[in-house]
């Protein structure tokens, strides 16, 4: 079903952010592991040099925490 209470900007700003940085985090660790194409390529110049591993682990952490905020600001909207 869908909802038709109309979803914040502040949601929807930050479900954005969420994707991009989960996506973005695991296409980063999928190209240094494996080689394979870089889908966000531009997260790359998020990642200093040497510390790309430990970039994109924090980035897809970074992007699940911002979820999960927006999730609790627009449930908290609601009630």
């Amino acid at each position: 079903m869908t909802s038709t209470t109309p979803k914040s900007p502040l949601a929807a700003l930050s479900g954005l952010v969420c994707f991009v940085l989960v996506v973005g985090g695991a296409s980063g660790l999928l190209h240094e592991w494996f080689g394979w194409i870089h889908f966000m390529g531009f997260v790359r110049f998020l990642a200093p040099d040497g510390y790309e591993i430990y970039s994109y682990v924090i980035m897809i952490v970074l992007g699940l925490a911002v979820g999960a905020a927006g999730d609790a600001v627009t449930r908290r909207g609601r009630g």
